[in-house]
């Protein structure tokens, strides 16, 4: 018999099932449900933000929570599998994936100190990440509803929160009057392809559906497999009757991905296609000047030589496919080919405040 077990992340409550008498649900109760015993001992700012290198962290991290408190935080960071890690809201992303590894690797984790060895993990990131594990976040429904109008203006059309949460790879598709570009990524913001297509017969003479059809399903060809398409959504005003022939080439790519793209859709109601909204995405990565969005070459040129010069960057470019890419936005530098660079910055948006929502 098992009871659902409920880890709060951001003002979200997920449950999983938990055995009744094992020790995880216990060590949880005990730690989130007793105030005297949670709440950490009170310490100086000197002690709380010591040097990472001192040899003094790790003893220091002893004196900040009480052996109940540390055998609770072991108990999860042992046991717990990368996905109910991400429960917590600091251990988003790589941060569980790199516990699980690390717990694989070397074995379990015995005492807090231990926890620096992790990648990410430094002395002041395992204080907050100890605390957020012995008191989650809380939010009332005020803030769950703030964050559902959020998710709306973001993102059409309306998508589960569970589905969003258990993303393990994404396209992202990003299209123009001439080309057409798409990002997979998955889950660890690991780059599985990025690639861009040529389309330039499409915005010439009458707009025959017979030439899109063949000019898309060319393209759908080769894009992979992924749980979502995430399209960009054009902020043209329909007002300037000068853009209607590029609205309407935008309308009728969208209308042809979502049909071609959805393709269980019919048997399961269940959309795999969404669309994101275009200034958004440029907001998230300051890249707006008022109304207008600016291009984000030199941020995806960052991302490419942060991949090679960081240990845990940002984007991960596979090593064995980072001289191709790094070749491939040599070679179109010099061009405006911002289809290619918006893909992945979409993608990548899409993570950070839809899956993970988590600020950089």
């Amino acid at each position: 018999m098992s009871v659902p077990s409920l880890l709060v992340a951001g003002g979200r409550w997920r449950c999983f099932p938990v055995p009744l008498g094992s020790s995880l649900f216990q060590a949880l109760q005990n730690s989130c449900c007793r105030k005297k015993s949670t709440a950490p001992k009170k310490t100086s700012p000197s002690v709380a933000f010591c040097d990472e290198n001192t040899k003094e962290s790790g003893s220091a991290l002893d004196k900040l929570f009480s052996s109940e408190q540390q055998a609770s935080i072991l108990h999860v960071l042992n046991t717990a599998s990368d996905k109910e890690l991400e429960a917590f809201k600091l251990l988003r992303g790589r941060k569980s994936t790199n516990i699980v590894e690390h717990r694989e690797k070397f074995g379990p984790f015995h005492n807090l100190e231990s926890l620096m060895n992790v990648p990410l993990f430094r002395y002041k990131t395992t204080v907050q990440v100890c605390n957020n594990i012995l008191c989650p976040e809380t939010g009332g429904k005020k803030g769950k509803l703030q964050e559902n109008r959020l998710l709306r203006k973001l993102i059409k059309p309306e998508i589960g929160r569970e589905r969003l949460k258990a993303v393990n790879s994404i396209v992202s598709i990003v299209f123009g009057t001439r080309r057409i570009a798409w990002a997979h990524l998955d889950r660890k913001l690991a780059v599985l392809d990025w690639q861009q297509n040529e389309c330039c017969r499409l915005t010439k003479g009458t707009y025959l559906s017979s030439v899109y059809l063949k000019e898309i399903s060319s393209v759908i060809s080769k894009i992979p497999e992924a749980d979502f398409y995430v399209l960009e959504k054009t902020g043209l005003s329909i007002q300037n009757s000068s853009l209607f022939p590029i609205l309407l080439h935008f309308h009728i790519m969208e209308a042809m991905l979502y049909a071609l793209l959805n393709k269980t859709f019919a048997q399961d109601g269940q959309h795999q296609v969404l669309s994101m909204n275009r200034n958004a995405v440029g907001k998230h990565f300051e890249l707006m000047i008022g109304d207008t969005r600016t291009s984000g070459k030199e941020l995806v040129k960052q991302f490419l030589s942060e991949s090679v010069l960081k240990e845990e960057p940002r984007v991960f470019f596979p090593s064995d496919k980072i001289v191709h890419y790094r070749q491939m936005f040599s070679s179109t530098e010099q061009y405006r080919v911002e289809e290619l660079y918006d893909s992945l910055l979409q993608a990548v948006a899409f993570y950070e405040l839809a899956v993970f929502d988590t600020e950089p």
